[in-house]
């Protein structure tokens, strides 16, 4: 059989034509009107948000054509191709990244058996390419019509989350409903960002929880992002509107390997290696009572003072986040002296466990600043198992083998010295400021204990008490007794800590340390 070439060229014209049919179809998502319903909620669309998060013109859609199988209850006659989901590939700082973005404006959002094998191709790409996943979902839940199919389509995404955590990063933003089930995936997840005003994660809604408890709550009420953000800590970030949230993204993943054989981003410095913070030497208090910003030592220390906080209204009294420290990428844990003294309660252990846990995972070097007057006590903590919860931070620490940097800027007391990087659980580069004070616990109560009787026999026990203090602060708050015994490798100036920690830094750059052979430790959950 033979064909014209007139004949070629017509048939080739009329595919093409059906293929932009195609896309435009795609491209409208659910139409015009609902696309006009989801811009006056404050919310982009699917692409509108793709657009903003990679770089101009990187996006490569897959699966655009797939559309759901159902058809029952009228779903026959509402086939729209891609089916509720934007996926493919793109790049994020010239770095490829997989994406999926969930199109409210189609059928709610709501997760299919076709919708989810389209989630679930692109992260298995992500997995053999070793790209981080960025997930924006904005979805109704499962897709009710399908019925078991929908729920299996979560559970493959949950396993897929599962099997790609600490091997590539992974990213969630949630910028709409994600409710039921469906909040599992996010929470499989390394970060997880929440819009102000326009998206909420909780289990059950409210119209349950009402029937359930007889409570009456919004949405926003209970798990809206300034709720996640301050009182459960399931979000890391809150954006003012969608745009926001999308750089919030880019900047994040800035700082991110692309997975875990690779080394992070290393990236050209401006500032100064050996540029001295003489604000430093005055910013630790003379009284050890007084309060200070713990980020202001941070800003003065890593490159162009750029610091991006982590859960920065969650558990505030540990600082977490990530900056650069002579062009190299930092995680940086700090116990915050304003905040309830910097004191590790529940809230902060798991906090500070979860990010280290992940510098860990991705080969990100750990830089802690030590101020911490010991563990939270009273019956709460002990009874909400600040044993346990304390326990997954003294884990995470003990078990990284990433490079670890720490630095006590005044205390450092009892089992909280141990856990935080100590040099005991295989710190690499521990030093201290003189204003550090490295005890079983303050000078206060330690004298009142070892002088006692001493200070009961006494004709004054107010001034034998005072004076004991004092001899027990000029023989142990201070950091030479730790120096002298190898457990700091150096009591530094802190004007001179930037030049000091960039120097070890680049030594650990070739560090090589692992744990013993083993399927898998018992973090202590």
């Amino acid at each position: 059989m033979v064909f014209s070439a007139a004949g070629n060229e017509s048939m080739s014209r009329q595919v093409q034509e059906q293929l932009d049919q195609w896309r435009r179809r795609a491209e409208a998502g659910g139409g015009a009107k609902r696309i006009e319903s989801q811009h006056k909620r404050g919310k982009l669309t699917a692409r509108e948000r793709l657009e903003l998060l990679l770089d101009q013109g990187s996006f490569e859609e897959v699966d655009a054509f797939v559309t759901h199988r159902c058809h029952a209850f009228g779903m026959a006659d509402q086939e729209i191709p891609g089916d509720g989901v934007v996926v493919g590939t793109g790049t994020v700082h010239g770095r490829p990244v997989a994406v999926f973005s969930q199109d409210f404006t189609v059928f709610g959002g709501s997760l299919s058996e076709a919708n989810a094998g389209k989630i679930c191709k692109i992260m298995d790409l992500a997995m053999k390419l070793g790209i981080p996943i960025v997930g924006l979902n904005d979805s109704g839940g499962a897709r009710i019509q399908e019925g078991v199919e929908s729920l299996a389509g979560y559970s493959d995404l949950f396993l897929r989350n599962t099997l790609a955590s600490g091997v590539v990063p992974q990213i969630s933003a949630i910028l709409g409903p994600c409710a039921g089930g469906a909040v599992y995936s996010p929470a499989l997840t390394d970060f997880i960002l929440m819009v102000d005003g326009t998206s909420y994660m909780h289990i059950t809604g409210p119209d349950v929880v009402k029937t359930v408890t007889h409570e009456e709550v919004s949405s926003e009420d209970l798990g809206g992002a300034r709720v996640h953000a301050t009182v459960s800590g399931v979000s890391h970030f809150t954006a003012a509107d969608d745009a926001e949230c999308l750089a919030q993204i880019r900047e994040l993943l800035a700082y991110l390997p692309l997975n875990n054989a690779e080394d992070p981003p290393l990236k050209a410095c401006q500032d100064p290696p050996e540029r001295r913070a003489e604000e430093l030497d005055s910013l630790v208090p003379e009284s050890d009572d007084q309060p200070y910003d713990i980020r202001q030592a941070i800003t003065a220390i890593v490159d162009d003072g750029r610091f991006l906080e982590i859960q920065e209204s969650f558990a505030r009294n540990l600082v977490i986040g990530f900056a650069r420290l002579g062009g190299r990428s930092i995680g940086i844990v700090a116990n915050q002296p304003a905040v309830l003294a910097g004191v590790l309660d529940i809230d902060a252990s798991v906090k500070g466990a979860r990010f280290v846990r992940f510098c860990d995972a991705f080969n990100i070097p750990i830089l802690t600043f030590e101020d911490v007057p010991g563990f939270m006590p009273g019956s709460q903590q002990e009874h909400g198992g600040i044993i346990r919860h304390g326990a997954k931070l003294l884990y995470a620490y003990c078990e990284a083998t990433v490079p670890k940097l720490t630095v006590i800027t005044r205390k450092a007391y009892g089992g909280a010295y141990c856990v935080l990087s100590s040099k005991h659980i295989r710190g690499d580069y521990n030093v201290a400021w003189p204003t550090a004070q490295i005890a079983v616990m303050g000078a206060a109560g330690a004298a009142k204990i070892i002088f006692r009787r001493e200070i009961q026999a006494a004709q004054d026990p107010a001034a034998a008490e005072e004076q004991k203090i004092e001899e027990y602060r000029q023989r142990f708050a201070n950091p030479f007794i730790a120096a002298q015994r190898g457990y700091l490798d150096d009591v530094i100036q802190p004007s001179e800590s930037r030049q000091r920690l960039i120097r070890a830094l680049d030594l650990l750059a070739t560090k090589r340390d692992q744990n013993p052979p083993k399927k898998h430790g018992c973090l202590p959950l």
